[in-house]
């Protein structure tokens, strides 16, 4: 009875799911998100760190010597071009315009007088009343009366120029800086006070762009020309220290000549318009630029590239949907996307999730593709 109710047992367990556990089933082949390589054409862009300085600035230096009258600006103020800065006493500079002035209208009476004595003269000459000589003398007196009238114009000229030296105009617009000199103090060239200010242009500023020679030997076409790199560079931007980036775009002004030794970089130097005079000298930020020619490089999402020790890689998925793993080498970070260089083709799809389950040979189901 005990051996008919074993038996029965092993029937009933023979039906279980249990009996084929000797055959264990296949794992089910990983679903994973795959990325298709693509290829575009970009300008490789940088980021530098830089900081802003103004480009240049004008001395103020009066052309003429006098008494300082009045000074119509406060220190560090902002002033357009044109505005009135000094006025220096022109008392003595307009009695030599007023004489300058006299010394021309005598010479002007002189003139007209030799003229018409010469004019005169003409007729009498061809009647033989007077000689050829004395006609030559009349010429010559009115020739030296047009002369003296004309240095006499000069000297009015020049003395009215002096008067209006007297009155000092801001030749750009920009900050002006504190004047050492006072009402009262005898200023010009000479003296104690030959400066008396200087206005820094806030327009626009500068900014150093410091490329390693490396990097700039491996755009620049030209490596025979260090000096002329106008066309090096594009869309120059700047990103300020909050983030944010500047909306007005930056402009190739000239190249440093000399290649820094310690740092081994040659310095550019870019200009970037400050209408509204937001950006302030000292203030740092990121120049980004790009540089060199487009050219046609393969691209993937970041995430499909691994790295260990060095060694960047991608797990490719092949056209029978089993997985590879493959060396590449890497270019540089585009947004969300990394350049690859060699390794990878366009068209070749690659995963862009699970990579620490995937193993070579191993079937998959991709997902979406990215």
């Amino acid at each position: 009875m005990q051996k008919l109710f074993f038996h029965l047992l092993l029937a009933m367990a023979c039906l279980l799911p249990s009996c084929k556990r000797g055959k264990t089933p296949p794992a089910a082949p990983l679903q994973i998100a795959v990325a298709t390589a693509r290829e575009d054409s970009i300008t490789m862009r940088y980021s530098f760190a830089t900081h802003l300085r103004y480009n240049y600035e004008v001395v103020i230096e009066p052309r003429v010597s006098g008494y300082l009258m009045q000074k119509h600006y406060a220190d560090g103020q902002m002033v357009p071009r044109g505005a009135l800065l000094f006025e220096i006493d022109a008392s003595q500079l307009r009695t030599s315009l007023l004489s300058a002035e006299a010394e021309l209208a005598a010479a002007i009476a002189e003139q007209e007088s030799a003229r018409s004595d010469y004019e005169r003269a003409i007729p009498l000459a061809r009647l033989e009343a007077i000689s050829a000589s004395q006609l030559d003398t009349y010429r010559a007196s009115a020739a030296s009366a047009e002369s003296r009238v004309r240095a006499a114009r000069e000297q009015v000229k020049s003395a009215s120029l002096q008067v209006g030296y007297t009155r000092i105009y801001a030749p750009i617009s920009g900050i002006v800086a504190h004047s050492n000199a006072h009402a009262g103090d005898y200023v010009g060239p000479g003296t104690q006070f030959s400066t008396l200010t200087t206005i820094v242009a806030t327009d626009t500023l500068t900014a150093d762009v410091a490329i390693p020679t490396s990097l700039y030997m491996r755009y620049k076409h030209d490596a025979s020309s260090t000096i002329d790199n106008s066309t090096l560079l594009s869309n120059i931007r700047l990103r300020m220290a909050n983030g944010e980036i500047y909306p007005y775009e930056g402009r190739y002004d000239y190249t440093r000549q000399a290649i820094s030794p310690t740092s081994g970089t040659i310095t550019i130097v870019v200009d970037f318009p400050n209408p509204d005079n937001r950006l302030k000298p000292g203030e740092y930020g990121q120049v980004e630029c790009g540089i060199g020619q487009r050219q046609r490089v393969v691209m993937v999402p970041q995430q499909a590239v691994s790295t260990q020790q060095n060694i960047h890689s991608v797990w490719v998925i092949r056209a029978d949907s089993t997985a590879q793993w493959r060396e590449v080498e890497t270019g540089e970070p585009i947004g969300k996307e990394w350049i690859i260089r060699k390794g990878l083709s366009r068209g070749e799809r690659v995963a862009v999730e699970g990579l620490q389950k995937l193993r070579n040979g191993e079937r998959v189901i991709p997902k979406t593709e990215r």
